[in-house]
């Protein structure tokens, strides 16, 4: 048991968070017998007057002595109030939250175990500031705002493969995570739909099975014609292009999609042809890609949030990935990828019965 007066789990996933907390929960009351001294308070306010009777409650439940005397465990569960938004702002809610910050320091854990849990936090707030320092501060990790936090992702798919006694190839975990867009619920729970279907423990997820069996959901990126694309295999890319539209898509996606990826490596190769970065396999030197970033910053025109025209915004490891699959095209090659995009995308808008058409030549002057 630790010596803190509290737990504290935040991180900017609430599936991640809400899922470490509740783990915990399990192990903070499992000694505790007596019902009534096991309390769950919801968080979750969309006014000050909620932030206001979520205190309260807490500081009611935490001062209150056992109905039968012993330890009492209380649980202030997915907490909103600490984010950066209207509910946070306002001035009531920074006062209720410096009266909770008085609740919790007087906390004897010995007494009552306190476990919090938010998602998201605005970590440059006092009091979010207060649970870090003062709490047994517990991450939960997730996709941020910048695309950061694919190892927590990566982690948490690899332990639900340990969970279903089954394993996952790599290159199925990049396929998995670019289908379901990072987000982690729908991460986990495809991960269960696939381990459920290999059957037996001791199967692997494949990449092919991750193709077969899992949908791009919300506005991830359409994956298996750009990795085919880029992997510069002309009969997988010709064949996802026609898996694709025989369920009916569009071709502005594809577009959208190869265009995207390009981008990001015509800069990597423009960096490492000049020296500014190196790359051994797929692992992408930090310090020089961050010696970069400050070098061509001003280029960039204060672009700071995730975006394919800006390199240096995406996740490094992912960045490795692209350029250790398949073949690394010369930048002229690139460059010409590009224009060809730039010349489907008009023959889909003057032919536009003829998109898959268009496309698959396309596909044929890039690879053939």
């Amino acid at each position: 048991m630790s010596s803190a007066p509290f737990i504290y789990v935040s991180g900017p996933d609430d599936y991640l968070a809400s899922r470490m907390a509740k783990d915990i929960w399990a192990e903070v009351k499992k000694d505790v017998t007596d019902d009534f001294s096991i309390e769950v308070i919801s968080g979750q306010a969309g006014k000050v007057d909620e932030v206001a009777d979520a205190v309260n409650r807490f500081r009611d439940a935490t001062q209150t002595l056992g109905l039968f005397g012993g330890r009492r465990v209380v649980w202030l569960k997915d907490v909103t109030f600490i984010a950066d938004n209207q509910v946070g702002r306002a001035e009531g809610t920074v006062k209720l939250c410096e009266d909770l910050q008085e609740v919790l320091e007087a906390i004897n854990p010995d007494e009552v175990g306190v476990l919090i849990s938010a998602s998201p936090v605005d970590r440059r707030k006092r009091f979010a500031k207060f649970l870090e320092k003062t709490g047994d501060y517990r991450p939960s990790g997730g996709m941020d705002s910048k695309g950061g936090g694919v190892e927590t992702l990566v982690a948490a798919l690899n332990r639900e493969c340990e969970a279903m006694k089954v394993t996952i190839a790599r290159d199925a975990v990049e396929v998995l995570i670019s289908k379901v867009n990072g987000n982690s619920r729908l991460l986990i729970e495809e991960t269960r739909k696939l381990g459920t279907y290999l059957g037996e423990p001791g199967k692997q997820i494949t990449s092919a099975l991750v193709e077969e069996l899992t949908p791009n959901f919300g506005e991830g990126d359409f994956f298996e014609s750009t990795e085919a694309f880029f992997a510069r295999d002309i009969n997988w890319t010709l064949s996802a292009l026609r898996r694709h539209f025989f369920s009916g898509n569009d071709a502005r996606p594809v577009i959208a999609s190869l265009q995207n990826r390009n981008r990001l490596l015509i800069q990597l190769r423009a960096l490492i042809d000049g020296g500014e970065i190196t790359a051994s396999g797929s692992s992408i030197s930090k310090p020089m890609f961050e010696r970069a970033a400050a070098k061509y910053a001003s280029f960039y025109d204060g672009l700071k949030t995730k975006s394919g025209y800006n390199v240096f915004t995406q996740n490094l490891w992912y960045m490795g990935k692209l350029i250790s699959s398949g073949k690394f095209p010369p930048l002229k090659a690139l460059i010409d990828h590009q224009l060809e995009f730039i010349r489907a995308f008009e023959e889909i808008v003057e032919r536009p019965n003829e998109q898959e058409e268009a496309l698959r030549a396309m596909a044929i002057r890039c690879l053939a």
